[in-house]
């Protein structure tokens, strides 16, 4: 008898063999792994705020640069893909069209995805307010930190005021990231021209060729939600 149809032997071998035959279970096929849950999700829900935790990509152009990114990512241990040079987006609406929601749930539909992913979330105003000069702190560094992040969310662009250092910085950030076509996630309250007003032609200029633009409109869901609780409570 061939050692691949090898049966078992001794009691304890045939009683096993009984109790998985009752069960339903074959012994020859081997059993499939149980779902791992996936670390680097699990890692950024403690770094998304609570709001987006839940977040989901739903619109078509934010979904298909998901899976652009997703199938462009190179392998890397295990073969999980890796986050990819790409194009970035360009998230316009009103107040509370959903725009921070989207980027977020971008995040997290590439970590589901099973992207290894290292990246960076922080609004206009914040990033300009910890690069201010002071003692003992290094800005250069912080700005190179998200310039060179694999992927970056950048909030508001454009809602703080602005200055000749404000701009400086945001070439600054946007050029390098323009340079080695690191994926971006900006968001911003503006419209195309009026971006164009408050950052400058050559932000704008770079902002239109790296990014694909994608326009949300609507009401303002938070003023809607806030009303539906207070008729929900009457």
């Amino acid at each position: 008898m061939s050692e691949s149809h090898a049966q078992p032997v001794g009691k304890l071998a045939h009683r096993v063999a009984r109790i998985l035959a009752a069960r339903g279970i074959d012994p020859t096929i081997p059993p499939t792994e149980a779902a791992e849950p996936r670390p680097a999700l699990v890692a950024a829900e403690a770094r998304i705020p609570a709001r987006y935790r839940g977040a989901v990509a739903g619109h078509p152009t934010v979904t298909a640069w998901v899976r652009d990114i997703a199938a462009g990512g190179r392998p890397g241990p295990g073969g999980m893909p890796g986050i990819a040079k790409g194009r970035s987006l360009l998230i316009l609406g009103t107040t509370g069209t959903g725009k921070t929601h989207e980027a977020y749930g971008a995040v997290r539909s590439l970590l589901i995805a099973g992207v290894r992913l290292r990246w960076k979330a922080t609004t206009a105003a914040d990033l300009y307010a910890e690069l201010r000069p002071r003692p003992g702190h290094d800005t250069e560094r912080e700005l190179m930190d998200a310039a060179r992040c694999p992927l970056l969310i950048l909030d508001d662009l454009g809602a703080a005021r602005s200055s000749e250092w404000t701009e400086e910085i945001t070439m600054r950030l946007i050029n390098r990231r323009y340079n080695e076509m690191l994926p971006t996630l900006i968001t911003s309250n503006l419209g195309p021209a009026d971006l164009r007003d408050q950052l400058g032609d050559r932000i704008a200029s770079r902002l239109a060729e790296m990014t694909e633009r994608v326009i949300l409109d609507g009401p303002d869901r938070r003023r809607a939600l806030a009303s539906e609780r207070r008729h929900t409570a009457a």
